[in-house]
């Protein structure tokens, strides 16, 4: 079954505001690739796909509350090549959401990582990761 998997299709991501996510995620270099809406019994979904750091995030606006029942996503994480750096820009966009004032550096985690978190637009928190 391996020789079929192609690598990962999107990360999914509920948001408060569809147009407020994706501003942000253009504003960090991301591209839309596609929009759509889904017709639920509460109302339309809205959906965007949206390219982002090497990855495809699936943007989706309920109609209602998010509903957190079909799972939830603590964080998913960019791999950078320079963490400094990726944080610099991330900054310079106008991103003032990290959750820390500096990165962690975990010199015994997993090989050695150093990291840091910041949010999106609905609370998502989105890790820069730079393996050592």
């Amino acid at each position: 079954m391996n020789e079929h998997y192609r690598g990962l299709g999107h990360v999914a991501v509920y948001t408060r505001d569809i147009e407020e996510s994706i501003a942000f995620y253009e504003k960090l270099g991301g591209s839309v690739k596609g929009r759509g809406e889904v017709p639920t019994p509460e109302g339309e979904k809205k959906l965007a796909l949206v390219s982002f750091g090497g990855i495809t995030l699936e943007l989706i606006q309920s109609p209602g509350a998010m509903p957190m029942g079909e799972g939830n996503v603590p964080h998913f994480a960019i791999l950078v090549d320079d963490l400094d750096a990726a944080a610099g820009e991330v900054r310079a966009a106008g991103v003032d959401t990290f959750l820390t004032p500096a990165k962690k550096v975990l010199p015994d985690l997993f090989g050695g990582l150093q990291n840091w978190f910041f949010t999106g637009p609905s609370g998502e928190q989105i890790e820069l990761l730079q393996m050592l």
